[in-house]
């Protein structure tokens, strides 16, 4: 490997380059982050090789994974074009002139109560920023995450694996949905009539739902699912003119709330509530556009 300690020799814009490969693992998407052309990445990709004497990428299943030496020099290089960003102050990243797109793994119930906001707030302040959402299981959005196929995924991950970031947006609660006509006058139902009506259950997989009903195995109880679907957003449409019950996160049912021929009402037992996060590979820290997107979907969640 040449000599790194001599810089004068060294285009410092290929580590730029080396950073936003090694976030992305995708030349075309590199070339879009960084505003370059495919052939220009490749080009720098060949002249880092030479740099480093080793592949640092190397095409794998149709992907680019990272070498060892690229994973053990990727923290360091990261850290320090960080600092060297805020050596150059905050002219280094104008929100109003990125040109860029990001793409957020997200549930339906996410993209209902954090999207609305978020895109206002692009368009007044970062218009030339675009988003790209995909809907995937906990795991999937994770893996995505890892891999950086994804920038950001927001939702409830329980269990974080090595090397991802998160950050709690807002504590979620529960709430459940019934048809005001089959409540017969009253505005909740106890925890009998509640067992006793069929439920609607959101599920991306054909399990039940964790939370829910393990709260109910604590009281050795057990609730019976008429249909599972893997969206929310048809959920409430299902509960009108029906003895359905839908159980699920309350801001969820924010529409169903002005609606008056439906009740949203407290679960007759306790279920824990729980904390919705946003996720990213701690490799993007050091990336001020990223940084100034996570701030961004944390100022919107502070009114959803």
């Amino acid at each position: 490997m040449h000599d790194m300690n001599t810089l004068r020799g060294i285009d410092l814009n290929l580590l730029v380059v080396l950073d936003a490969l090694l976030a992305e693992r995708h030349v075309s998407r590199t070339a879009s982050r960084l505003n370059m052309s495919q052939p220009a990445v490749s080009h720098a990709l060949g002249r880092l090789r030479h740099l480093f004497d080793d592949p640092l990428l190397i095409r794998r299943d149709g992907q680019l994974v990272p070498s060892a030496r690229a994973l053990e020099i990727a923290p360091a290089l990261t850290e320090a074009l960080r600092q060297v960003r805020e050596v150059l102050g905050p002219g280094g990243f104008d929100p109003a002139r990125e040109k860029r797109t990001f793409r957020l793994a997200m549930s339906d119930y996410g993209s209902a109560v954090i999207l609305p906001g978020l895109l206002r707030m692009l368009r007044c302040e970062a218009p030339g920023i675009d988003l790209a959402i995909t809907q995937s299981s906990r795991e999937a959005m994770l893996r995505l995450v890892l891999e950086g196929d994804r920038d950001l995924a927001l939702g409830v991950f329980p269990d974080l694996p090595e090397g991802v970031e998160a950050e709690q947006l807002f504590v979620e609660h529960f709430a459940c949905l019934a048809d005001r006509e089959t409540l017969e006058g009253r505005d909740c139902l106890d925890v009998e009539a509640y067992l006793a009506r069929p439920h609607v259950l959101v599920s991306m997989k054909d399990e039940a739902n964790m939370e829910i009903d393990t709260a109910l195995h604590a009281v050795a109880r057990a609730r019976h699912i008429t249909v599972t679907l893997p969206h929310w957003g048809n959920a409430p449409r299902l509960i009108h003119g029906t003895d359905l019950v839908l159980t699920v996160a309350r801001k969820a049912l924010a529409l169903c709330e002005r609606d008056p021929v439906l009740v949203v009402f407290d679960p007759p037992f306790s279920i824990p509530p729980f904390p919705f996060v946003q996720v990213w590979h701690k490799r993007r820290d050091g990336d001020p556009a990223h940084r100034w997107l996570r701030n961004a979907v944390a100022r919107v969640s502070l009114s959803v």
